[in-house]
């Protein structure tokens, strides 16, 4: 009978003599332990801890792997490709791509320190090279200007008040332009209340479409929708206006609007593809209410006004209406003959 080899060559023994050293073949773990289920890779960990406890000189093979771990381990951290800068293939905190030839260059690594890194971290993402932090976005502009140099030509235009004015020194100004199946409207006038335009089938007030910018006391400017009845008007809950936006500035009411060329028929609202005569009008508010306009007549288009044609017409506010009057041109000639003549 065959007896069998010293240590064990038997699978029994085999495993056992394992067991002795350790059962884990030098710290390792078995192939069936890594696809085992939970129960038995806890039970190979137990044996781990174990072997571990026990004195060194029993067990080396289980400190074996550790100790190569602890010596080989820095080195291999410290040429990690994932590293800023670790040798050729990588890329330093200052950019450089990989492959440049400045190989001689002194390249800053990693710290283990967490504030070196911080530091690092905060050079990279928010300094420039020379140091200076990086410029800051400029604040959003929350309303574009209106642009009087377009009128006439892309857009039509109507100015009241000093010959000359634009949207910011006149008493009141309108724009208007077709984009699309919409109609943008642009009002600006010198009050800290409300500015409106309304479409009316004649000169006077009474049963019109009224578009209405309003400051209320919050410093906001809502775009409101009213008609007139009689010489009150009355809010209207539907309201065509989209796209609004608004400003209060240098005690001016300032906004812009788009509404439909076309709606259903209503009485309070009016299709903006037919001609209408313009109403202009602006005044004080209280408490976000409109109240009565600042002059008792306010001024209106000489004629109806087509969306599809743009023109560029002033009217001289009443300071500047009397020296333009016939009557008055007539008698500052007859006052200069008679200065240039003498008499008698």
């Amino acid at each position: 009978m065959r007896r069998p080899r010293q240590g064990g060559g038997g699978a029994g023994g085999s495993a056992a003599a394992r067991a002795r050293a350790g059962g884990l073949g030098g710290g390792s773990v078995p192939a069936r332990a890594r696809g085992a289920p939970a129960a038995a890779r806890a039970a190979w960990l137990r044996h781990l801890c174990a072997a571990m406890a026990r004195p060194l000189r029993q067990h080396p093979r289980v400190w074996t792997p550790l100790l190569l771990l602890l010596l080989t381990g820095p080195a291999a951290c410290a040429a990690s490709p994932a590293d800023d800068g670790a040798g050729p293939g990588g890329r330093g905190p200052r950019g450089r791509a990989r492959g440049d030839t400045g190989a001689d260059e002194a390249v800053p690594r990693h710290d283990s320190s967490y504030g070196t890194f911080a530091g690092e971290f905060y050079d990279l993402r928010y300094l420039s090279e020379e140091g200076y932090p990086f410029p800051t976005a400029p604040p959003v502009d929350p309303f574009a200007k209106i642009k009087v140099d377009d009128c006439g030509k892309t857009k039509g235009c109507f100015r009241y008040g000093k010959p000359g004015c634009n949207a910011e020194t006149c008493d009141y100004f309108l724009s208007y332009r077709m984009i699309g199946a919409d109609v943008e409207f642009e009002l600006s006038a010198d009050t800290d209340g409300w500015v409106a335009v309304g479409f009316s089938s004649d000169k006077k007030m009474g049963g019109d479409d009224v578009m209405a910018c309003v400051h209320d006391d919050n410093g906001r400017v809502r775009i409101q929708h009213f008609y007139n009845v009689g010489q009150w008007a009355k809010e209207i809950q539907r309201n065509p206006a989209r796209d609004e936006e608004g400003v209060f500035e240098n005690n001016r009411v300032t906004c812009r609007f788009k509404r439909p060329v076309n709606v259903p028929r209503d009485e309070t609202i009016v299709d903006l593809h037919l001609s209408w005569y313009y109403l202009f009008a602006w005044g004080p508010a209280i408490q976000g209410s409109i109240t009565r306009h600042d002059i008792d007549s306010p001024p209106a288009s000489e004629r109806v006004v087509s969306i599809y044609k743009y023109e560029d017409i002033f009217m001289p506010s009443a300071a500047y209406q009397t020296f333009s009057s016939p009557f008055c041109l007539l008698l500052i000639v007859a006052l200069t003959f008679y200065l240039l003549m003498g008499t008698p």
